[in-house]
C-alpha cells in the first residue's frame, strides 16, 4: 500500500466518530473471506477480478490448501461516503467449530459484526454459536444473506419460491435473536425483583400478592424495535460475493423512485413484505399473497436478477445480454463478452450494476456503532471481575467508566488496552526488517561491484592453475562464517505481536504500562501502591501486577504490518515487545485502578490430547521451547506435562490438532516430531445394580444377591481380611496399618441430573471452596450478593434433585467435592456425632459456628487427611486410573484411637510417633497437676489437640490418607462399575441420495442418530447424531469419501455418557451361557476401551495370548 494511504489512515484514526470496528462471523464455508476480499478490493489492495479467488486474509498456506479460515486477521480500510470518510477495522474470523476460540478473540475487540448466512443452508449450528457470542459481548450485528446465486443455479428456484425461502431464513435468524433477548430481559427482571427485596421495598403483603406474576411480564415494556433483522430497517443485504453483487432495499428504492415517480420512503416500507403493485390504479396495495399477485420485492428486484442469470449463465443469449447492458447503462470489455466462462461476464456486469462492497460498506457505516457509542452496560460487564459487582469496585475504578464511554484521548486520560491474543509473525515480515527499494546511487554501486567481480573471475580463469585466485578465496572465506552463523540467527525467527484494541487514551511507542493479571484486585493495588504511581516506577510487590514497555506499534493490514508512532482511542492495533509479559490475553493500563477485563468466552472445549516427543531425543529442549511458543500463539491450545513426563498437547478437534502439529514442526520447534495416537479421555462411575441380565431376562432376587456375593468374593481375594472388610451392602471398612484409625465408606451412584449440575457449576464450587478456605483461616471476606445467590441456588437445586430416604439431609452433610475440590463427585459426612462446619457456612453467617468449631477442633487436622484421600481416589479410579464422575462416597464410620492409654499407645504406635515425646508431656502434666491440685481430665483434653497437630504431617496422617483412598476404591469396586465416554454432537447436512451412506458411517462408528429433519424448500436433510470422541478420528475424511464430498460433519463436544456394557461381565445365568457361550469372547466395547487405556498407561492388562503357536494345526485335512 502506498504511503499516501497510510497517512490517510493515520489521519482517520484520530476521529473516533468515523471509526467502525467490525468482524465477519458465520458458519464454515458461508463466504466470509470471499466477502472480505470484495471489501479489500475497494481499497485497491487486490484486483476486483481476483476478489473471492485470492482469499487475501487467508495468509497461511494450510488455509489456502484446505479452503477454510483458521485464524482471525485484521485489515484497515478507508471508505468515502459522500463528504464523510470512514476508517473500517475489519476482522475476518474462522467458521470452523475447532477455531471458535479465534471468533471470541475477534468479537471482544469489535463494536459490530456482519453475520453471513448461506442462502441455501440457512441458519447452521455455528451461526447460532457466533450470534450468541456477539450477543454475550453486547455488539450489534447486521446480516448478509450470501450465495443467492445458488438458489438460481443449483436449486433452480423461481423468483417467487426464492422470496419465500429468504423470508424463512430471516424468520429463523430473528427467532434465534428473540430467544437471546427474552432470556436477557427475564434475567434482568429477576435481578430487579431481588434488589427490591433487599432494599425492603416489598412488604410481606405486597410480596404475597405478587406471588402469581406472569413470567413474561417484563417483555411488553422491553424495547426490541432495533433488535430484529429486516430489509426495510436497512440492516440486511442480499448478496452473492463470488459473483460480486449485493444490494440493500434502499438502493432499489432509490432507483425505482426516479423511474416510477413513487416516493423513496414509501418504496422503502413496501419493497419487503406482502405488498403488490396495482398497474391500473398505479398504487401499491397490501395482500399480494391472498390475491395471488407477485410481491413488489419479486417483481422489481428478484425478477431482474433472475432474468440476468437466465441471459448470461443459463441460455447465454447474446442478444438479450446486449439489451440488458443497454438498459442498465453498463459498459463491458470485449474480452469479457467473448470469454468462455459466463461467470466472468456476469461478475463484470454485476460489479458495476450492484457492487456488493458498496451495499455492505454503506450498511456498516450507517447501522454499526462507532467507539463513541459504546453502551454503559457493556463497559460494566467488561470491568466486573470475578464474582464482584461493578458497584462494589473502588471509586477510582468506577470513574474509569467515563473514560470508556467518552473514548477520551487527552494527554492525562488513562490508557486502557485489551490484548485478545498473541500471534506469531516471521521476523523478516516486520516493517523494520522489510527490504526497502534501492535508490539510483545504490543500484549503480551494486552494478559496478558486480562488473568488478565478473572481471576478477575472468582474469583468474586465464591464469595458470597453480596460482590460486586470491579474490575468490577471500570471497569464500568471507562467506563461510555467514553460513555457520545462520542457524544461530534462525533461533529467533518468530516474533510475537499482540492483537489489541485501545479503549481509552493514546498509546505511544515505547510507553510503559501495567499488565493486569486475571486475578488482580484494583482495591488491593490502590491500597498498596503510593498515590500517583506510574508504570515507569516498576512496582513489583503487588500480586498479579507487572510492568512492560510497548516497544513497537503496528497497523494490521492483513498479510502486512505498517509501523506507527502512536494509536488513539477506538482503534485495533498490533503491539510488539509483549511476549515476555503476556501469555495469551491481558489488560494493559497506565492506571492501577483499572480492573482486568472479564476473560474471553470460549465456546469450544479442548478435548483431543496427543503426547509429543522429538524424533531425536537430543532435540528435547527445542521441543519444549516450541511448545511454549505454540501455547502462547494459540488461544485455545493447552500444553502440559503429565506425571509420566509426557509432553501433552490438548486441542479442540482434529483439524485444530493438525494445524498445531504443523506449526510446531515448521515454525516453532523446527524439528521432526512424532505424535502419539490421540489420548481419549474417559471417566469412571458406578450404577445401580441391573434388573435384567445380558439377554434381557429378569434377574431373580436370590440370583441377583448370588451374583453380588460372587463379585464380592472375587473382589476380596488376595486382600488381608484383618484390615479390610466388605459387607454385602457394599460398605467397606478399612483399618490403617498402625491400627489407630478405622474408616467405613460406601459408594452410591449420583443421579444424572446432579452430576451434570455439578459439572456445570465447577467455577461456582471452586469459588465456594476458596470462600470456605478463607473462613477456616479466619479471614474476613467481602462476597458479592450475586455469588451468594448463585451458591444458595446451587444448594437449593441439589436439595430438589437429591430426594428420597437415602438422600435425607445429604446436602447439609456434604464434606467436600472432588477431584481437585470442585469435581462432579461428593464426599458425605455420615459419621455419627461429628458435626463439622458445613461447606455452605458462608450462607448462614448468623449461625454460631463456634460450637461446631470446638467439636471439630480435636480432629481438625486429620479431617483434611480424609478429604485428601477422597481427592486422590476420585482423581484416578480403579478401572483404568481415569477420574471418577457421578459417585458419592459416604463416610459412615471414622474412629481414631488417639485417646488410648499411653502404654497401649506405645505398643501400637511404634512407627507413627516417638513415645519419648508422650513421656515428656506426661511428666510435665503431672507436675502441673500437683501444683494446681486438679484432676487428670483437663490434661488429657489439652494434650489431645497438641498430639493431633503434631501428627498433622506425621505417619498417622499419611496412613489415614492411604486408607481413605483404598477404602474409596474398594467401595467403588463393590458396586457395578461402568466407563463413561466423551461424546460429540454431530450435525450433518446431506442430500437424500447420500442419506444411506451417512447412516452407514455413523453406525460403523458407534454413532446414534438423535433426530433427522428435512429443510423446507430444499432437498437437504439435517441429521443430528451423538458420536463417541474415541471413534471420531478420521471420521470427517471417511464421511467425505463415502458421500463424495456431498456431506461434511461438524463435531462439537457435548457431554459424558455411560457405556451400558459392563467391562468385567462374565456369563452367570443359563440363558447367558446358551447365548454367549462359555468363553463369552464377543466384542465388549467397554472392555476394549478400558484395556486400551490401561495398555497406554503401562498398567496390567488381562488378556489371553497364544504362547506356543507352533502347536496350532490347520483345519484343512490335506495340507
Amino acid at each position: 500500500m502506498g504511503p499516501t494511504n497510510l497517512e490517510k489512515i493515520i489521519a482517520l484514526q484520530r476521529n473516533p466518530a468515523n471509526i467502525r470496528n467490525l468482524c465477519i462471523l458465520a458458519h464454515v464455508d458461508h463466504g466470509k473471506t470471499t466477502l472480505a476480499d470484495c471489501l479489500v478490493a475497494t481499497n485497491g489492495i487486490i484486483s476486483s477480478r481476483l476478489a473471492g479467488k485470492v482469499r487475501y486474509l487467508d495468509s497461511r498456506e494450510d488455509e489456502q490448501i484446505r479452503g477454510i479460515t483458521m485464524k482471525s486477521s485484521a485489515i484497515s480500510l478507508h471508505y468515502r461516503n459522500g463528504d464523510q470518510e470512514y476508517l473500517l477495522n475489519l476482522i475476518d474470523s474462522p467458521g470452523h467449530v475447532d477455531f471458535s476460540s479465534e471468533v471470541s478473540t475477534a468479537v471482544r475487540l469489535c463494536d459490530g459484526a456482519i453475520i453471513v448466512i448461506d442462502a441455501v443452508e440457512g441458519v447452521c449450528p455455528q451461526t447460532q454459536v457466533v450470534l450468541r457470542q456477539a450477543w454475550l459481548e453486547n455488539i450489534k450485528p447486521v446480516l448478509v444473506i450470501n450465495k443467492i446465486d445458488r438458489l438460481i443455479v443449483e436449486l433452480k428456484l423461481t423468483s417467487q419460491e426464492a422470496y419465500t425461502h429468504l423470508q424463512k431464513i430471516l424468520e429463523q435468524v430473528n427467532a434465534l435473536t428473540g430467544t437471546l433477548f427474552t432470556s436477557k430481559v427475564l434475567e434482568e427482571r429477576a435481578e430487579r425483583v431481588e434488589q427490591r427485596e433487599e432494599d425492603g421495598e416489598n412488604d410481606s403483603e405486597r410480596l404475597s400478592g405478587d406471588r402469581d406474576y406472569v413470567w413474561s411480564a417484563g417483555l411488553e415494556e422491553a424495547d426490541d424495535s432495533q433488535l430484529y433483522f429486516s430489509p426495510d430497517q436497512g440492516n440486511v443485504v442480499f448478496a452473492s460475493a463470488i459473483d460480486g453483487w449485493g444490494f440493500s432495499i434502499q438502493q432499489f428504492a432509490h432507483i425505482y423512485s426516479q423511474r416510477m415517480g413513487i416516493k423513496a420512503e414509501v418504496l422503502l416500507k413496501t419493497l419487503w413484505g406482502d405488498f403488490y403493485l396495482n398497474a391500473k390504479a398505479k398504487k401499491i396495495m397490501k395482500g399480494a399473497q391472498a390475491k395471488g399477485k407477485k410481491q413488489l420485492f419479486v417483481q422489481l428486484v428478484l425478477d431482474n436478477i433472475w432474468s440476468l442469470y437466465d441471459a448470461v449463465v443459463t441460455r447465454r443469449d447474446e442478444e438479450k445480454v446486449e439489451k440488458v447492458l443497454t438498459s442498465l447503462g453498463v459498459k463491458v470489455l470485449a474480452r469479457d463478452l467473448r470469454h468462455s466462462d459466463p461467470k466472468v461476464l456476469l461478475s463484470a456486469i454485476c460489479s458495476q450494476w450492484l457492487p456488493v462492497s458498496q451495499a455492505v460498506l454503506l450498511m456498516v457505516c450507517e447501522k454499526l456503532p462507532s467507539p463513541l457509542e459504546m453502551v454503559a452496560e457493556r463497559v460494566e460487564k467488561l470491568m466486573s471481575i470475578g464474582a464482584r459487582r461493578f458497584d462494589s469496585l473502588p471509586e477510582q475504578t468506577q470513574e474509569l467508566k467515563r473514560a470508556f464511554l467518552q473514548s477520551s484521548s487527552g494527554e492525562n486520560d488513562p490508557v486502557i488496552v485489551f490484548v485478545s491474543k498473541m500471534f506469531a509473525v516471521d521476523t523478516k515480515a516486520l516493517p523494520q526488517n522489510r527490504q526497502r527499494p534501492l535508490t539510483q546511487e545504490e543500484m549503480s554501486q551494486r552494478r559496478d561491484l558486480a562488473r568488478q567481480r565478473h572481471a576478477d573471475k575472468m582474469s583468474s580463469e586465464r591464469t595458470p592453475q597453480e596460482g590460486p585466485p586470491a579474490p575468490l578465496d577471500t570471497a569464500k572465506m568471507e562467506s563461510l562464517p555467514l553460513k555457520e552463523s545462520k542457524p544461530e540467527e534462525e533461533v529467533e525467527q518468530q516474533t510475537f505481536i499482540a492483537f489489541a484494541r485501545v479503549y481509552s487514551g493514546v498509546v505511544k511507542k515505547g510507553q510503559k504500562v501495567f499488565v493486569l493479571g486475571p486475578k488482580y484486585d484494583p482495591a488491593q493495588g490502590l491500597s498498596t501502591l503510593p498515590e500517583g504511581v506510574s508504570a515507569s516506577d516498576c512496582v513489583t510487590e503487588v500480586p498479579h501486577l507487572s510492568c512492560c514497555s510497548m516497544e513497537s506499534l503496528y497497523l494490521l493490514m492483513g498479510r502486512e504490518l505498517e509501523e506507527l508512532e502512536e494509536v488513539p482511542v477506538g482503534n485495533v492495533l498490533g503491539i510488539g515487545g509483549l511476549e515476555e509479559s503476556v501469555l495469551k490475553s491481558a489488560t494493559l493500563s497506565t492506571s492501577p485502578a483499572c480492573p482486568p477485563f472479564i476473560p474471553l468466552n470460549f465456546e469450544a472445549t479442548p478435548i483431543v490430547r496427543v503426547a509429543i516427543e522429538p524424533k531425536h531425543p537430543s532435540e528435547m529442549p527445542k521441543l519444549v521451547r516450541g511448545m511454549r511458543l505454540l501455547n502462547q500463539a494459540d488461544p485455545c491450545a493447552e500444553v502440559l506435562i503429565q506425571e509420566t513426563g509426557e509432553h501433552v498437547l490438548v486441542t479442540a478437534g482434529e483439524v485444530h490438532l493438525q494445524r498445531c502439529l504443523d506449526d510446531l514442526r515448521d515454525r516453532f520447534a523446527k524439528i521432526e516430531i512424532s505424535a502419539s495416537k490421540p489420548i481419549i479421555p474417559f471417566r469412571e462411575t458406578v450404577v445401580r445394580p441391573p434388573k435384567v441380565d445380558m439377554v434381557n431376562e429378569d434377574l431373580g432376587k436370590q440370583h441377583k444377591v448370588a451374583i453380588i456375593h460372587q463379585v464380592k468374593e472375587e473382589a476380596s481375594q488376595g486382600r488381608s481380611s484383618d484390615t479390610l472388610h466388605v459387607d454385602s451392602g457394599g460398605l467397606v471398612t478399612l483399618i490403617t496399618p498402625n491400627r489407630l484409625a478405622t474408616v467405613s465408606v460406601r459408594a452410591i451412584p449420583l443421579p444424572e441430573e446432579v452430576t451434570s449440575l455439578l459439572e456445570r457449576s465447577a467455577e461456582l464450587i471452586r469459588t465456594l471452596e476458596q470462600i470456605n478456605m478463607s473462613l477456616r483461616e479466619g479471614k474476613s471476606l467481602d462476597i458479592s450478593h450475586r455469588t451468594l445467590e448463585a451458591i444458595a441456588g446451587l444448594k437449593a437445586q441439589l436439595e430438589s434433585l437429591l430426594q428420597g430416604r437415602k438422600w435425607r439431609n445429604a446436602v447439609e452433610h456434604v464434606w467436600a467435592f472432588g477431584p481437585r475440590r470442585y469435581g462432579p463427585n461428593i464426599l458425605l459426612n455420615s459419621v455419627e456425632g461429628y458435626q463439622r462446619p458445613s461447606v455452605w457456612q458462608c450462607l448462614d453467617r448468623g449461625v454460631k459456628a463456634g460450637e461446631a468449631g470446638a467439636q471439630a477442633a480435636v480432629i481438625r487436622d486429620l479431617d483434611n487427611s480424609i478429604v485428601s484421600g477422597f481427592q486422590l481416589a476420585t482423581l484416578s479410579g480403579p478401572m483404568c486410573e481415569e477420574p471418577l464422575m457421578g459417585v458419592c462416597f459416604s463416610v459412615e464410620k471414622w474412629d481414631i484411637q488417639s485417646a488410648a492409654p499411653p502404654q497401649h499407645q506405645e505398643s501400637l504406635e511404634e512407627d507413627s510417633m516417638s513415645h519419648g515425646t508422650l513421656e515428656d508431656s506426661k511428666v510435665e502434666g503431672n507436675s502441673e497437676t500437683l501444683a494446681e491440685g486438679t484432676t487428670d481430665r483437663p490434661l488429657q483434653a489439652r494434650r489431645r489437640p497438641e498430639a493431633a497437630s503434631a501428627d498433622c504431617y506425621g505417619p498417622v496422617s499419611g496412613q489415614l490418607i492411604a486408607a481413605m483412598k483404598e477404602a474409596c476404591r474398594h467401595a467403588f469396586q463393590a458396586q457395578p462399575q461402568r466407563l463413561m465416554a466423551a461424546m460429540y454432537t454431530c450435525e450433518i447436512m446431506a442430500t437424500a441420495d447420500v442419506l444411506g451412506r451417512v447412516y452407514g458411517v455413523l453406525g460403523k462408528r458407534e454413532g446414534r442418530v438423535l433426530h433427522e429433519e428435512m429443510k423446507e424448500g430444499t432437498g437437504m436433510f439435517i441429521i443430528k447424531a451423538a458420536l463417541p470422541v474415541a471413534e471420531s478420528f478420521g471420521f470427517a475424511d471417511e464421511f467425505r469419501k463415502k458421500t463424495s464430498g456431498l456431506a461434511s460433519p461438524q463435531l462439537v463436544f457435548s457431554h459424558w455418557e455411560v457405556i451400558s456394557s459392563d467391562p468385567y461381565w462374565v456369563p452367570t445365568t443359563e440363558e447367558e451361557y446358551l447365548h454367549f457361550g462359555e468363553k463369552a469372547d464377543s466384542a465388549n466395547q467397554s472392555l476394549k476401551y478400558m484395556n486400551a487405556v490401561r495398555r497406554r498407561k503401562g498398567l496390567y492388562v488381562e488378556e489371553k495370548i497364544v504362547e506356543h503357536a507352533e502347536k496350532q494345526r490347520t483345519l484343512g485335512k490335506n495340507k
